[in-house]
């Protein structure tokens, strides 16, 4: 997404947190979490007013997979929630006992 979208994205949800910026999911494909949306599904897209390429910043109908990662402080991802379907996201509480195993 870039910039300008995700600071949209963040206005219209109201958002106090920050929010990735990805042009042309550059950091999505370097964990290789990019599809391309089919062919088929873009006119649904179009009619929700969804433009991916405009949102991607590119010419391309790329969407990343959900994901949430826990990552220690030396960069190596010690837990990894990844679903292609985005209403499944990660539980609160098994995030927070990823995040408590990597206390002392």
């Amino acid at each position: 997404m870039t910039a300008d979208s995700t600071r949209e994205m963040q206005t219209v949800l109201e958002n106090a947190y920050p929010i990735l910026s990805d042009p042309a999911n550059k950091v999505a494909r370097t964990y290789k979490l990019v599809f391309a949306l089919p062919a088929d599904l873009r006119p649904v897209y179009a009619k929700f007013g969804i433009d991916l390429p405009a949102d991607n910043g590119d010419d391309t109908f790329e969407l990343p997979v959900p994901a949430t990662y826990v990552i220690s402080q030396d960069g190596t991802i010690r837990w990894a929630d990844i679903d292609i379907d985005y209403t499944s996201r990660a539980e609160p509480r098994d995030i927070l006992a990823a995040l408590a195993a990597l206390s002392p």
